[in-house]
């Protein structure tokens, strides 16, 4: 099934077209039979990449780095650089709003790490990222509401800056093509890019994605992936707040700012299909609704049937309300068996398991479990080896497909790749970049279909 193994070739540009090839540092798998059977790999190795997931970077060049958007996942992404390598000094840092930088500022400071910024490297407003990007650092974690993203990536390679792009990187087809055209610069320039979809660094996942390659599944034929949850957090307007700004610290509600939560958050559970199947989806025919959200203007659920390039389906599924079932998994079903991230198992057609992750092993071979920290572990260890490394653009795929899912659903229509892609919306352009007044009559919530 030839277009099933290089049907993205066009589209990704990893680490492994560059010769890079390598195998995860120790193996946790567990197979029911002494003799398995002989599978037939779907990908041979070499056509794709795996990273070495050891404790922490090897040491090396002393790096500095600057955080771009000082909230709680800028916060934690710090810190977990941090965790992942030595020889790290934190040199700058950057948001919308002085509070931010000053509340982070204060945790580098009195934290593990005991890490000052100095006050002159501390930068407030909508150009701050340049600031920052310009402060002399190595590389730069990149953690502002997602719509502005692209913004910021295409700045950091323009200056030959190493980024970790937190997910999503695209929130509409405008910023979907930027991140493309900035992962080929950063490609020319031997940039290593990594982005927040910590689950290609998870080792459940790694080592099922080869088991995958390998066959132990088939030809995959279908799949399920879930987000339901409960009601995500919001920010109630205060006193003084201009639009702009209740708008930038309630992110997460506003499409323009999150690309609804389909592209926000459900792109981690997109993004694992693509990436063990190969394939994006070329049609999305898809249903959402608002229920019980409080602000903003998003849906708080979304289903969608994509279709992929070869004709298989895959069923997507994500809700944001408090009081229903909650599922956050995948599911990849193949000719010979099925592969389930819940219990991170792979079973054959008659329901026996064949393989399983062994956490327990895991655990006594590894002190560092933690994808998020996993993650920057990879992303150090190529800047320090100087080899190019690109998770734009598989990331960028992925965040089309939601925003591809989530158009198909505001609309009512069935959606395709080409006319998604080459789509004219571009959600930045228009609101001002300034902490004033906009127009908020633009922020409605969208009907699907005609009304009679």
């Amino acid at each position: 099934m030839s277009k099933n193994k290089m049907s993205r070739k066009d589209f990704l540009s990893l680490s492994a077209v560059a010769g890079v090839s390598t195998l995860v540092g120790s193996s946790f798998m567990t197979s029911c039979a002494e003799k398995g059977p002989v599978y037939t790999p779907i990908r041979q190795a070499g056509e794709y990449y795996v990273p070495v997931l050891n404790d922490k970077a090897d040491d090396g060049k002393e790096l500095k780095v600057g955080v771009i958007g000082c909230g709680g996942r800028g916060s934690g992404a710090i810190n977990n650089l941090l965790d992942a390598a030595n020889g790290i000094t934190v040199v700058a840092l950057g948001d919308t709003f002085e509070d931010r930088v000053k509340g982070l500022q204060k945790k580098l400071a009195e934290g593990k790490y005991k890490q000052n910024v100095p006050d002159d490297k501390c930068f407030v407003g909508f150009d701050a990222y340049k600031k920052v990007i310009d402060a002399g650092v190595d590389m730069v974690i990149v953690a502002t509401p997602p719509v502005f993203r692209p913004d910021h990536f295409e700045y950091a390679t323009q200056k030959g800056v190493h980024s970790f792009l937190e997910k999503p990187i695209a929130v509409d087809p405008a910023g979907y093509r930027k991140i493309m055209a900035t992962a080929k610069q950063a490609q020319a320039k031997n940039l290593s890019v990594v982005c927040g979809t910590q689950r290609h660094h998870q080792r459940p996942y790694v080592e099922a994605f080869q088991k995958i390659q390998e066959g132990y599944i088939g030809e995959i034929t279908g799949g399920n992936v879930y987000w339901n949850q409960g009601m995500l957090w919001y920010k109630e307007r205060q006193k003084g707040w201009t639009d702009t700004e209740w708008m930038i610290r309630d992110w997460v509600n506003w499409k323009w700012m999150s690309g609804d939560h389909i592209v926000e958050q459900h792109v981690h559970n997109i993004d694992v299909f693509l990436w063990m199947s190969g394939l994006k989806p070329v049609k999305a025919t898809a249903f959402g609704a608002r229920h019980r959200r409080i602000t903003g203007d998003q849906y708080d659920q979304f289903s969608v049937d994509f279709e992929m390039e070869n004709g298989i389906h895959l069923h997507s599924m994500c809700r944001q309300i408090d009081g229903c079932s909650n599922n956050v998994s995948e599911f990849v079903q193949g000719t010979k068996g099925s592969w389930n991230s819940a219990n991170h198992e792979i079973k054959d057609l008659a329901g026996n398991v064949i393989w399983k992750f062994d956490a327990e092993a895991e655990k006594a071979a590894h002190k560092q479990t933690n994808a998020y920290v996993l993650e920057h572990v990879d992303w150090v260890n190529h800047i320090r080896k100087g080899t190019m490394h690109d998770e734009a653009t598989e990331c960028g795929i992925s965040c089309l497909a939601g925003v591809m899912g989530r158009e198909a659903a505001y609309s009512g229509a069935t959606v395709n790749w080409d006319e998604i892609s080459a789509s004219k919306q571009n959600y930045l352009a228009e609101f001002k970049q300034e902490l004033g007044k906009q127009d908020m009559e633009k922020c409605v919530v969208m009907v699907p279909g005609k009304a009679k």
